[in-house]
């Protein structure tokens, strides 16, 4: 069977995602400043030529890593708010991508890095604060839906309880990754479960809801203690 020719967009879109594949592949590996645009467009397997033609330079390849990045795990997370899922499915079903993110390396590293960038670079922080506030936002999505799900009105801002659960998530995995020897998989598990279980009392047994419909939701059933985090 014949392989369809891509279009000249189509074939620029795929070079494209794959100069972002090996991106993320190789600042894993390396580090943000040891890939060169060079070595990123030798692993992708184009030209440094073809680099220059779809990014203008390391740090804007470098953004749309990130972006897609995220893309992808809001989607993972958007399919369970689902109302004709059971609640307590729904928390098995986060708890289980919450498990899986944790263990992706390349993906957390990529994030890590771009910490440590923002910290030193006020134009490249500029530039992902819109990349951080969505991810915020969009925590406080799933929190507000939670929270609908059972009738609460949360009694502390959604917002500082987002943040707070992703600078725990992120906290626990580097120290999980630099010092796997006492940041154990099972102690990172007991923290963050711990952490989510305030969460959970904040805004599911808040004084504003009626007591009828006061309802903490039960851990998942058969969930096995591995540890959660957001990226």
């Amino acid at each position: 069977m014949k392989r369809k020719r891509l279009t000249r967009e189509e074939g620029r879109e795929l070079t494209a995602q794959r100069l972002v594949e090996a991106a993320q592949r190789l600042i894993a590996k390396r580090g943000l400043e040891a890939a060169s645009v060079e070595d990123i467009a030798e692993e992708a397997g184009y030209s440094r030529g073809a680099f220059y033609s779809n990014f203008k330079s390391k740090d804007e390849l470098f953004y749309e890593v990130l972006r897609q990045d995220q893309k992808r795990i809001n989607a993972k997370f958007a399919i369970t708010l689902d109302d004709a899922l059971p609640l307590e499915q729904i928390l098995a079903r986060i708890h289980e991508i919450n498990a899986g993110l944790y263990n992706e390396r390349e993906s957390f590293l990529a994030w890590t890095e771009a910490r440590l960038l923002s910290a030193r670079d006020p134009k490249f922080r500029a530039k992902i604060a819109g990349l951080i506030t969505e991810r915020r936002d969009f925590v406080v999505t799933i929190l507000e839906y939670l929270a609908k799900r059972v009738g609460a009105a949360p009694s502390v801002p959604l917002g500082d309880l987002a943040m707070g659960f992703i600078s725990l998530s992120e906290g626990v995995r580097l120290l999980g990754a630099s010092s796997p020897n006492e940041m154990t998989a099972e102690v990172a598990g007991t923290i963050l479960d711990l952490f989510v279980g305030a969460v959970l009392r904040q805004t599911f047994q808040s004084e504003s809801a009626p007591q009828t419909n006061r309802r903490e939701p039960a851990p998942p059933r058969g969930a096995a203690r591995t540890p959660s985090a957001t990226r």
